[in-house]
Parts: C-alpha cells; sequence; structure tokens
C-alpha cells in the first residue's frame, strides 16, 4: 500500500488536470481521489474482480470505510476519465521508433452452450468465431497495440462478431510508431495501401501458398510477433482479463483500464 500511494501521488500530482482536481464541490468528498485511486489499483494487484467482494475489503482501510457501497461504485467510476489521462501521459513518454504489435482476444461472458440464451450486454455483445480457440463464443473481442517490452499502448472492445481488421483505424489513434507487425488475421492489401498513406507500414505473414511466403515470413519477425501472445497470456494469468462479473459498460471499462494501467506499471519508471 506504501508503494502503490507513492506511485499514485506521483501519478495523480504529475498527470491530473487542474479541472478535475478543483472540480465543483470537491472539497466536500469524504474521500479524496487519490487514495481511492490506489484502492483501484490494489484491487488489480489482487486480481479481484467482484466490486462487493472488494468493498468489503476496503472496509479493513480507513478510507474505505468513510464510503456508502453506491457511492463507492460511483466515484470509481468517475476516476475512469483520469486514468486514461495518466494512460495517455504515459504513452507520450515512449519512443516514437519503436516496432509495435497489433492483435485481440475473446472477452466471454458465458459458456459455449448458453450463447443462444445470454441476455447479459444484450443488444451489444453479439456470437462471434474464434479462429485460435476454435470455439463459437457470446461476449466481446478486445483488440490491443502492444510494444515488443509488453507496453500496453491502446485498446479497443468490440462485439465478437466484429472482424479484427475493422478496429484497426480505432486502435492507431494518436500512435506516434510507424512499424506495426500483425498476424494472418490482418491480411489485407486494401489495409495495408490505407495505413502508408497514413505513415504506417504495416507487416503480416503470408500465407503458404502465396508467392515469396518462405522469404517473407522471416523467423525473426514472426517471433517478434508472437509476443503480443506472451503478454496476452500474462494478462489472463496475473489479472484473468478474459474473464469479467461486471454487468455494464462502465464496470467492464474501469476493470480493463485498472489491469492496464496495473500492468504497464510493472515496467515504467517512476522517479
Amino acid at each position: 500500500m506504501k508503494q502503490l500511494s507513492k506511485i499514485c501521488s506521483k501519478l495523480y500530482h504529475d498527470y491530473c488536470l487542474e479541472d478535475f482536481k478543483y472540480r465543483r464541490n470537491v472539497s466536500l468528498s469524504k474521500v479524496s481521489d487519490e487514495p481511492l485511486l490506489v484502492l483501484l489499483l490494489l484491487q488489480a494487484e489482487l486480481g479481484i474482480k467482484s466490486q462487493r467482494h472488494f468493498y468489503h475489503i476496503c472496509q479493513l482501510f480507513p478510507c474505505g470505510k468513510r464510503l456508502e457501497r453506491s457511492r463507492f461504485d460511483r466515484r470509481s467510476k468517475q476516476l475512469i476519465w483520469l486514468i486514461q489521462i495518466i494512460h495517455q501521459a504515459m504513452n507520450n513518454q515512449l519512443s516514437p521508433d519503436i516496432v509495435v504489435i497489433i492483435d485481440s482476444f475473446p472477452l466471454p461472458l458465458c459458456q459455449s452452450v448458453r450463447n443462444h440464451q445470454a441476455k447479459i450486454f444484450e443488444g451489444t455483445a453479439d456470437i462471434g468465431y474464434n479462429a485460435s480457440k476454435h470455439l463459437w463464443l457470446y461476449g466481446f473481442k478486445v483488440h490491443m497495440l502492444v510494444t515488443l517490452s509488453g507496453y500496453i499502448l491502446n485498446y479497443v472492445v468490440t462485439p465478437a462478431s466484429v472482424h479484427d481488421i475493422r478496429a484497426v483505424e480505432d486502435l492507431l489513434e494518436n500512435c506516434q510508431q510507424p512499424y506495426i507487425l500483425a498476424d494472418l488475421g490482418y491480411l489485407s492489401r486494401e489495409l495495408k495501401d490505407h495505413l502508408v498513406q497514413k505513415g504506417y507500414h504495416l507487416w503480416t505473414p503470408l500465407r503458404q501458398n502465396m508467392t515469396g511466403a518462405n522469404q517473407h515470413n522471416h523467423w525473426k519477425l514472426m517471433a517478434m510477433r508472437r509476443t503480443i501472445e506472451t503478454r496476452f497470456s500474462e494478462l489472463c494469468a496475473l489479472f484473468d482479463v478474459e474473464h469479467t462479473l461486471a454487468r455494464g459498460l462502465s464496470g467492464l471499462q474501469l476493470r480493463l483500464e485498472q489491469i492496464i494501467l496495473v500492468y504497464n506499471l510493472r515496467d515504467f519508471k517512476i522517479n
């Protein structure tokens, strides 16, 4: 907690906008933003998915005792914007010359046998096919932009049926890194030409029956691209990111923002 408090104090002081720090009636709050941010990062570190369960744990800390359950949930979701500001400020400190990788992983909301009966996120989530796991799922798909070192630059959540290519434009928003590695799911001449016009160089492997595939599919580039799969495995092992108990879009967004910030801080230097 002491280490998290030190980190959050530094992040809040350096990156939080003055308009947010001194917003209307902020002086009347029983708990300030900093200790609440500490609790949210602690929740991600502990891997606790249930907000109800974590609220009871917060009663062990003085700041947690001052908030009612409903107010705790509302204040937590208000900090989504602050976490995004911190994330973007950290992104701006990265070198623009590094190589980045794009890929996606499924976010199922139920077992496959209940795909057609599930009502959660009705109208937002849908049924899609995951080729790597060979299964149909009801839920979402999380698209991520990651550096070779594992730092998560950006993410986009779409319904499970949305093709990876359709999320690329949003994923590369504000991306300063021009070299992008991807898998066969992003193989498209139209997409590659479109990104060239925007100043990006997209590399994807070629299918084995395509001309020049043996020379193009260099083992070093293939190995570099596969590092994102290791990052996804770490997110699943450390935070169980593929399984969420969120029942609303704001709760889902809060959970993803918590996990990504904590994961990025592991390799980010705080002076």
